[in-house]
């Protein structure tokens, strides 16, 4: 039976993919998207499926409509974006968890919700497990969407106690692949972009911060298995790539695979930015089935085939 779902932030990078995914596996999607920083051209192409249906909406106003799932992945999710307005970005986590979990209640609808490693700050443990709480500066310059995204967590956990609200927790580590934003700020579109042009590759501090890439097909898995779980399980559950990389490392591959010119340079390091950053996996393995199929240089190869169709 085609199922009716509602995803929020559905013309973004990993939205626009979630609700092609979707699509494809016979349902029924309306996509939500108020444009900050997600875009019409990702998801123009679905505009001819009759299951498809496109609504400008900001999820921090109210929203109404009957469907049996809600994925919540509404958040400008890169730094340059959402410490562009950290309070419109404070108000998207919070009151937008708070419109979609109140419309889940009264529509008994089960609700995902698109977290983030960046719950767990600068992690003083490694690599991060669930039940870690994270080392997080309230003042900084990532609070705003650090403290939204916990503040999320909090309100989807008390609507499940209080309301009996069917959730589901995600833990997004660093996801990348076509329909990255060319100016987003991320490491990864960051140096793509930087080579294809033949610019110096800005690496920040030494190089030799880790983080852990996960391509965006084996993310949206993950994501579809989570939902697909009985109601015992909630999360929240961690789901990444835990192959870890040095900064530099990363920055090397993007010069070999596009063939750059580009010469690697270094700046000082921005404040609050984590050093290492590796999920643990376990609980995806368990509850989920679920582990990363897509390596880091086939997936950086399918990203930079994407760049070069947009880079001018």
């Amino acid at each position: 039976m085609r199922k009716k779902i509602l995803v929020t932030g559905g013309a973004g990078f990993l939205g626009s993919h979630l609700c092609e995914r979707l699509l494809n596996d016979g349902n029924e999607v309306i996509c939500l998207d108020n444009y900050f920083t997600g875009e019409k051209s990702n998801v123009v192409h679905l505009l001819k499926n009759p299951y498809f249906e496109l609504i400008r909406h900001d999820v921090t106003m109210p929203f109404f409509i009957e469907v049996d799932e809600i994925y919540n992945l509404a958040c400008p999710a890169s730094p340059i974006h959402y410490q562009y307005n950290p309070i419109k970005t404070v108000k998207t986590s919070v009151m937008g968890a708070i419109n979609m979990l109140g419309l889940a209640k009264r529509i008994k609808a089960k609700i995902l919700q698109a977290s983030t490693s960046e719950v767990y700050g600068d992690p003083q443990i490694h690599p991060q497990t669930e039940d870690y709480w994270g080392h997080v500066n309230p003042l900084g310059e990532r609070a705003c969407y650090d403290e939204g995204k916990r503040a999320a967590e909090t309100l989807f956990v008390n609507y499940h106690k209080q309301n009996k609200v069917r959730i589901k927790i995600m833990r997004i580590f660093n996801t990348y692949g076509p329909r990255m934003h060319p100016n987003d700020g991320r490491v990864v579109s960051n140096f793509i972009v930087q080579a294809l042009r033949n610019e110096d590759i800005t690496v920040y501090g030494d190089g030799s911060q880790t983080r852990s890439f996960c391509y965006h097909t084996d993310l949206i898995e993950g994501m579809i298995r989570l939902m697909a779980t009985g109601d015992d399980f909630t999360g929240p559950v961690n789901v990444g790539n835990p192959n870890e990389f040095t900064i530099l490392e990363l920055a090397e591959k993007v010069i070999s695979l596009t063939g750059s010119k580009s010469k690697i340079v270094f700046k000082p390091l921005p404040s609050d930015d984590p050093i290492q950053r590796q999920p643990d996996i376990t609980l995806a393995k368990q509850k989920l089935g679920w582990e990363p199929k897509v390596q880091l240089d086939e997936g950086l190869k399918e990203t930079i085939a994407y760049f070069k169709t947009i880079i001018r």
